[in-house]
């Protein structure tokens, strides 16, 4: 099997693997979804640091924490993905899986245009058009929900955000995430403490099974990181992006097939703009990757007349004097 295809095997099954996650969560129940989302904060950093040695990445992880800058970053990049994971629990438990799957299929669009507004992108007639049929979907779910679809603008949003902090910091992967799970582990140990204090927790009260899958809730994303991080380093980064819709496909088919939740006629028109402006964004990108190789594969041009009376140098060959 070629490298390339070994990475793109690899890349889809972390994608199947994100987008199952939804099965998992609901599993946790009666655990409230903080609650949920405190125990895999909890958990994460046993997990994590479980794979920077797997992937001996310790002196990536100690040169990032050198850099003060990029913590400040990645802090900021820790509560958004906070925010984004208490909204995706929250849904996957309350029925809410196609709106979940909606948010991340907005989250390439919710991208570009915060490129715009906060770095002042300058964007193509592609790129605005897959905006505004973007913005014609959220209209559409706002009529038929008779308000805005909150949890997928929020989840869109917020990992849009995220995203473009990672982007800015640079870190890779796994020593990123554990640098963003260490910033939020003492809120989610004091709020975990208090729970367990006040009566209110559910962890280790309601049965080994239940206990169990709390515990997982750190590791339940282990497995998928393992694989795209093998993956991003044998496919190229436009790949592994449109390899993303995968997990929103796989999430929408879990709510549709599994959880059976329904779909009124404007979700599946509002369905259709956005995966219509996926496709116009996406072909773009594709005609661009072409236009930049073809550039790459282009043979360098023949000196000028001036060019050829210069030696290796730079400086002026006698010999070649008219």
């Amino acid at each position: 099997m070629s490298v390339a295809r070994c990475g793109v095997l690899l890349g889809v099954a972390a994608y199947v693997l994100w987008g199952l996650s939804a099965l998992y969560w609901p599993l946790v129940e009666p655990t409230g979804s903080l609650e949920v989302l405190a125990l895999r904060v909890l958990w994460s950093p046993v997990a994590i640091a479980l794979l920077v040695l797997a992937t001996g990445r310790r002196r990536q992880v100690a040169a990032l924490l050198r850099r003060p800058r990029d913590l400040l970053l990645l802090a900021l990049a820790s509560a958004l993905t906070s925010i984004n994971w208490a909204l995706f629990i929250w849904a996957t438990m309350n029925g809410h899986v196609v709106d979940a799957s909606l948010g991340y299929f907005i989250t390439p669009l919710a991208s570009v245009t915060l490129g715009v507004a906060v770095f002042g992108e300058r964007l193509s007639v592609r790129q605005w058009t897959a905006i505004g049929l973007g913005a014609a979907a959220v209209l559409v779910l706002t009529i038929g929900y008779g308000g805005p679809p909150w949890i997928a603008v929020g989840l869109a949003v917020t990992f849009g955000g995220y995203g473009m902090i990672k982007k800015r910091v640079g870190a890779g992967a796994v020593e990123g995430l554990m640098v963003e799970t260490a910033v939020v582990f003492p809120l989610a140990l004091v709020y975990t403490v208090w729970l367990q204090a006040t009566g209110q927790a559910t962890f280790g009260h309601v049965s080994a099974v239940n206990t169990l899958l709390g515990i997982g809730a750190g590791f339940v994303m282990m497995a998928p990181m393992l694989l795209f991080s093998a993956a991003a380093t044998k496919i190229p980064l436009s790949l592994t992006g449109m390899l993303q819709y995968i997990e929103p496909i796989v999430q929408f088919l879990v709510g549709l097939l599994v959880f059976k939740e329904s779909m009124p006629g404007s979700r599946w028109a509002a369905f259709g703009l956005l995966w219509a402006a996926l496709a116009v964004l996406t072909a773009g990108g594709l005609r661009r990757r072409d236009r930049q190789s073809d550039v790459a594969r282009r043979p360098a041009r023949p000196r000028s007349a001036r060019s050829s009376r210069t030696g290796a140098s730079g400086v002026p060959d006698p010999e070649a004097r008219p």
